[in-house]
């Protein structure tokens, strides 16, 4: 989904999926998806990353919210943007002096009223999902013999 935003933008950025990123003495994490968007000549070409001296993803998400995936985690590592699906609706969560704060728009995309397009990608992507699947063409995870 984020995805999809930068390459319709046109915006140059590196996904990493869902790597997991630690620092020293520190608890780890793994998003569900980042990207660097704002520092993406930063990292570009790098094949291993250190948060020790490369800036951490600048927007990380997180789908399935559970107890693991505290916000905390992603503020000592000091991710700048943090989106978080919790029963469906996004949440978009921005650094602000070392804590996340909940705001209307993402620093990534502050031209996008997210809360309105990302409901809107959804809706869409469900709607071709039913109809490939009332075309007969098999959903993911869907068996066929």
């Amino acid at each position: 989904m984020a995805r999809s935003v930068v390459i319709e933008l046109d915006t140059e950025f590196r996904s990493l999926g869902s790597t997991t990123f630690k620092q020293p003495k520190a608890k780890g994490l793994e998003p569900d998806q980042c990207f660097y968007i704002q520092n993406e000549a930063v990292i570009r070409g790098k094949r291993k990353l250190d948060l020790t001296v490369d800036p951490p993803p600048d927007l990380a998400i997180e789908i399935d919210i559970t107890s693991r995936t505290h916000p905390s985690i992603y503020e000592s590592l000091k991710v700048p943007e943090l989106w978080r699906f919790d029963q469906g609706k996004l949440k978009i969560n921005v650094l602000q002096n070392g804590s996340y704060v909940e705001v209307a728009k993402s620093l990534a995309f502050p031209n996008l009223a997210l809360n309105d397009v990302i409901p809107k990608f959804l809706e869409e992507r469900q709607n071709s999902w039913q109809e490939r699947s009332d075309e007969g063409v098999p959903s993911v995870g869907t068996r066929t013999d």
